[in-house]
């Protein structure tokens, strides 16, 4: 018995220094089991989890090497302007490199599967999920996003029909539907109602503005005087 203990039990009435000292015991003899199996199980698991973590370490280098070996340069035109991209890894998408590395935030990544129409852009005049489109597949293309259909400050005749029929709500959506829709007019898509509904099904309003969204792209159409196919 040590000291401390020694001290501690003159300060313990009578009666209850058996019962102490069987406190004391057990909790003493609790902490030394614990130590016990924690130094057990370090023993046990810790090369494991060095072994893990050295492995995960490797293949991040091995990853982040192989980016580097195939990087590619890439040239595009986008919103009529002209960008060289140097040292591109081969996997981005056209989303992920306008929005991470060229800062152009206006498509949105909404299911990042081509399946809500939100990251919709026009390529070469062709309306893209650029979500699954290669970057590097597009080299020398020319893309128009959100941010370059306006004039100016002069909108698009789409960009004012949407805000005059209130064609969107929380406006995650509207990049995707707008760039879809200009695309629809000059595809000759727009001939009525149910062939409108038909060619924007592949963008998805959450919000449910599908009437005010028609009535957009039918204001816009007529105005453009575009035809339309039969």
């Amino acid at each position: 018995m040590s000291e401390f203990d020694l001290r501690m039990e003159k300060d313990v009435p009578p009666a209850l220094i058996g019962k102490t000292l069987i406190f004391r015991t057990r909790t003493s003899r609790r902490h030394f089991l614990l130590q016990v199996t924690a130094a057990l199980a370090a023993f046990t698991l810790g090369p494991r989890f060095l072994a893990l973590a050295r492995a995960a370490a490797a293949a991040a280098t091995k990853t982040a090497d192989l980016s580097t070996h195939d990087a590619v340069n890439v040239r595009l035109r986008i919103n009529g302007k002209d960008y060289a991209i140097d040292q591109l890894d081969p996997r981005v998408t056209v989303l992920d490199l306008l929005r991470e590395r060229l800062h152009l935030t206006g498509s949105k990544k909404g299911c990042d599967h081509g399946q809500c129409g939100a990251c919709t852009v026009l390529i070469n005049g062709r309306r893209v999920n650029s979500c699954l489109t290669l970057a590097v597949v597009n080299d020398g293309a020319e893309i128009t996003t959100i941010e370059g259909l306006a004039n100016g400050e002069q909108l698009h005749p789409m960009q004012a029909a949407f805000i005059k029929h209130d064609g969107f709500q929380c406006g995650y959506c509207t990049p995707g539907q707008i760039c879809s829709a200009v695309a629809l007019v000059k595809e000759g898509h727009a001939k009525d109602d149910a062939q409108i509904r038909e060619w924007m099904s592949g963008n998805i309003c959450r919000c449910g503005a599908y009437t005010n969204i028609l009535a957009a792209i039918k204001e816009a159409r007529d105005q453009s005087g575009a035809a339309v196919k039969g």
